[in-house]
């Protein structure tokens, strides 16, 4: 029998949580024969934080397994965990043996799997465990691709095709390129690649070049090229046409609002700065000079699956499928795959199959489970049957025999370590299989998918605008009144919790981690005693790519979470309009909510500064600033590609820039705090936590440790004090370990109406930290995430405190490090703790190699880059430093060289953040 792709393509026990008072509802569509089928349910329990409690990341629980996105995970089946990277997509062999998986985020390209026993088979890439090496690692979002006979596999990677020859066991051999080369400076990027039925012929999706071509598969020549929309991704070839998803719809008009997308101008809403297209484009394989047609559909479709002559197409951002009669090229019916009635952004549809007796499964990649529905036919209405709970982040899905497959991109979250040193790079993927069960059975294990992801009715209670409420901290009713009028949300770079407040024995820290603790973050310490210490709060993102979405979006969209494999179209999505979701982001519902917006840096993609300026530059003008007064010398230009973003953006303060201290960036917000006073809601990036700038990893984080001591410190000592609440999280936290988890990170939440010297252990993420600001302005949450998270109460009395706080001067130098001292002078701290610029003897060659190694990193050109570093190697160096040289990297018993670091193989691009 012929066995489809994983994902696309097909032709030729109950809960102790019943899903409660669900049932389908039918929607009115544009068109006489459209359909759209909602879901909607009350949903159960409590709200997402209220149910964990006191809940670990990585504890097993009734409710399931812990993971740092506020769900649980207990899969419907049987669970099979890939311990090498994450699955960024998948194809099942012809006959239905084996499992191809594409894997990036931990040095290996391919995980080839054995269906019959469930186990990993064969890895390849450049890691050096792989069982077959290849030049690169970099994958493509779709892909890979087996030949009809299953004799050959195609996989896709930046420039072109790494084809391998299949092996009778299923393992691969004989690794060869067919390129693709550059247009106009655009790499291929491919997407799907489709075999023409006869085995000749590739057609390849070329997602940089917006084009689909055809590939001679004896000699690697393209043969044909058509003109498609923007960022094609998947490919299907049914009925002699091949019908080609378009992530970024259709091509602009003249005179319409767009955005960027790796140098394509999309079609796009200035405000959420979202894309508003989405496009099946049509090719007739048999006339390939003709145009090819077009189908609108919904946003960001992604997978195709064509049975019984119906396209279905996951749209992921409008959180629906389109069913396509292909015998008319029309949308017949668009299924709504929004189960929760509160929230209708962010289940993130990835995949369908449909089975032989009648149920389609949908993959809902964001909510960790697969929707059934009941389905006759392109024209009748597709009946809701329930919710199947999976694994974290499902992706691909296909029926195999008698059992259906998932693939879920990140399996049981970043648990790859046996031992109490977790890091966000230990990224795991899983599959899980089952046999369909009853549709009695799957309405029983509905309710457990609503507990997981902490669905419940009413979560969203809104005021109703009469009466008089009086103000508390954190409104029970979005849009009642609050003590607070003033919030700062402000976002640091990369630190674990054990690596900051390790050394505070009042929490649940690991001393023997904690390489910035007290001696170097003196006000991150006094602050957390005087205004609380939270040791179970987690950054949900694995680097800088998924955390600013998270701290901006209250999400990682799926367009950032499927280009992890090679990161070129975009890292940070602040210049792609591909990676933003439909309903904004906090700065534009703070703007809806009828609240003033001020951003310092936060979510900038444009930085220009004046020829010649350095970091000792910005040191000497930090200081005469804070002596007279005066403007910056240096001003430095700032711009988004957001429109949105632009209006609320104050001018000179830098965005990410390694190259410009900490102290500098306060020192321009405080001329602007002076003169101006706080908006709403003030958005700050504090960056040079992150280290590998000019100076030292612990002067940088002592910088940025004094920077926000003297924040605090204006604040408090302001007539705004008494209505202001500061937030502060960290981007992510990859850049060390954590003895729970590598997602937790050190967070402070600073406020008169903050409980003072508590130590509060209730889990939390960033996606709870942003729905307690968005109740407190009274903003409408994003996506089914925020909504789901419940405000954080618990940090907050209604009992104020008013005592301000003292920044506490530095004690490490923040200068040091430096080759050239700056012409003001050095730092030279009162009472200094420690400097680490003397090496000791035996060490000085080895940190020699670490200067070289680090003077040829991007962050340290003229222009710096967000996240050039390996993980690997900078958080290395980052140990050596903090500890005077003196200890090697937790978890090792010798020093490393640059080049010889475990994981120094992992290309930049593909995770520092």
């Amino acid at each position: 029998m012929h066995v489809t792709r994983h994902r696309r393509r097909s032709e030729g026990t109950g809960s102790r949580f019943p899903w409660r008072g669900g049932r389908p509802v039918r929607l009115a569509a544009a068109g006489a024969s459209a359909v759209v089928v909602a879901i909607t349910g009350t949903g159960i329990g409590f709200a997402q934080t209220e149910l964990f409690g006191t809940d670990q990341v990585g504890q097993t629980t009734d409710n399931g397994l812990v993971i740092s996105s506020d769900q649980y995970l207990a899969p419907y089946g049987e669970r099979m965990v890939i311990n090498n990277g994450k699955i960024m997509s998948s194809a099942i062999s012809p006959d239905g043996t084996h499992m191809a998986a594409s894997i990036t985020d931990g040095g290996m390209a391919l995980s080839i799997v054995d269906l019959k026993s469930y186990k990993v088979q064969q890895l390849i890439g450049n890691n050096a465990a792989a069982n077959l090496r290849i030049p690169g690692n970099d994958i493509g979002q779709e892909g890979p691709t087996y030949s009809p006979d299953g004799k050959s596999l195609w996989l896709g990677q930046a420039d072109g095709y790494r084809k391998f020859t299949v092996n009778p066991d299923g393992t691969l051999a004989n690794p060869a390129f067919v390129p693709v080369a550059a247009v106009d400076g655009k790499r291929a990027l491919v997407g799907e690649a489709v075999f023409s039925p006869d085995g000749s012929t590739v057609y390849s999706a070329v997602n940089g070049q917006n084009r689909v071509v055809a590939i001679d598969v004896a000699t690697g020549a393209i043969t044909r090229s058509w003109t498609v929309g923007t960022a094609p991704r998947d490919v299907l070839l049914a009925g002699g046409k091949l019908y080609v998803s378009n992530e970024g719809g259709r091509p602009a008009q003249p005179g319409e609002t767009t955005m960027n997308s790796y140098g394509t101008q999309v079609p796009a809403n200035g405000d959420t700065g979202s894309a508003t297209t989405g496009t099946v484009s049509v090719i007739d394989v048999a006339d390939p000079a003709a145009a090819p047609a077009s189908i609108d559909v919904g946003l960001h479709p992604t997978s195709l699956y064509a049975k019984n002559g119906a396209l279905f197409v996951t749209n992921t951002f409008s959180d629906t499928v389109s069913v396509i009669d292909m015998a008319s090229g029309k949308v017949a019916q668009t299924i709504a795959t929004q189960p929760w009635a509160d929230a209708s952004v962010g289940y993130g549809p990835t995949a369908t199959t449909l089975t032989d007796d009648g149920h389609l499964l949908v993959t809902l990649g964001r909510a960790n489970a697969v929707a059934v529905y009941k389905y006759a036919n392109p024209v009748e209405p597709a009946g809701f049957v329930g919710l199947l709970p999976t694994d974290y982040a499902p992706s691909e899905i296909a029926q195999v025999g008698g059992e259906i497959v998932v693939s879920n991109t990140r399996g049981i979250d970043a648990r790859r370590s046996t031992t109490n040193q977790h890091r966000t790079h230990d990224t795991t993927s899983s599959l899980t299989h089952f046999a369909l069960p009853s549709d009695d059975v799957i309405k029983g294990e509905t309710g457990k998918v609503f507990t997981q992801n902490g669905w419940r009715g009413n979560s969203l209670a809104k005021t109703t605008g009469t009466g008089s409420v009086p103000p508390v901290p954190v409104p029970v009713r979005l849009g009642d009144p609050s003590t607070i009028k003033y919030v700062y949300w402000v976002v640091k770079e990369n630190r674990t919790y054990d690596q900051m407040f390790g050394d505070m024995p009042q929490g649940n820290g690991d001393p023997s981690l904690a390489s910035y603790g007290q001696r170097v973050t003196p006000n991150n310490h006094a602050l957390a005693g005087q205004f609380g210490l939270y040791d179970n709060i987690y950054d949900t993102g694995t680097n800088s790519a998924e955390g600013h979405n998270f701290v901006t979006q209250a999400d990682n969209p799926e367009y950032t979470e499927s280009t992890a494999g090679e990161y070129i179209r975009s890292y940070d999505t602040e210049n792609d309009v591909l990676g933003h979701q439909r309903s904004g982001f906090i700065w534009t519902g703070a703007k809806n909510a009828g609240k003033s917006v001020k951003n310092f840096g936060e979510f900038l993609n444009f930085e220009q500064k004046p020829a010649g300026a350095t970091w000792q530059t910005y040191w000497c003008d930090a200081k005469n600033m804070a002596a007279t007064g005066q403007p910056s010398a240096y001003p430095i230009k700032t711009g988004s590609a957001i429109p949105s973003l632009n209006e609320v953006s104050v001018p000179g303060f830098p965005q990410f820039d390694l190259n410009v201290p900490d102290v500098y960036k306060y020192e321009v917000w405080k001329q602007d705090f002076e003169k101006n006073g706080p908006a709403n809601l003030n958005m700050m990036w504090l960056s040079n936590d992150h280290t590998g700038g000019a100076t030292n990893g612990p002067a940088q984080v002592a910088d940025n440790d004094l920077a926000l001591g003297k924040l605090v410190d204006t604040i408090s000592h302001s007539k705004y004090w008494a209505e202001t609440a500061i937030f502060v999280v960290e981007d992510d936290s990859q850049a060390a370990a954590d003895h729970v988890d590598g997602h937790r990170a050190p967070v402070q939440i600073i406020s008169p109406w903050a409980n003072h010297g508590v130590v509060d252990n209730h889990y939390g993420s960033q996606i709870t930290m942003l729905r307690t600001v968005e109740q407190i302005l009274g903003i409408q949450p994003m996506n089914q995430k925020d909504t789901a998270a419940s405000p954080m109460s618990q940090a907050f009395t209604p009992h104020a405190d008013f005592t301000p706080y003292n920044a506490v001067p530095n004690q490490v130098p923040l200068t040091d490090g430096l080759k050239t001292m700056p012409e003001c002078g050095a730092d030279v701290p009162a009472q200094p703790a420690m400097t680490t610029t003397s090496v000791p003897a035996d060490k000085q060659q080895l940190a020699a190699q670490w200067a070289d190694w680090k003077a040829q990193q991007q962050a340290n050109g003229t222009a710096d880059k967000v996240d050039a570093f390996n993980p690997a190697q900078l958080n290395h160096l980052g140990w050596y430093e903090a500890t005077g040289w003196q200890k090697p990297f937790p978890g090792e018993n010798t020093f490393y060289a640059p080049a010889d670091v475990p994981g120094a193989a992992i290309p930049a691009r593909d995770t520092d953040g």
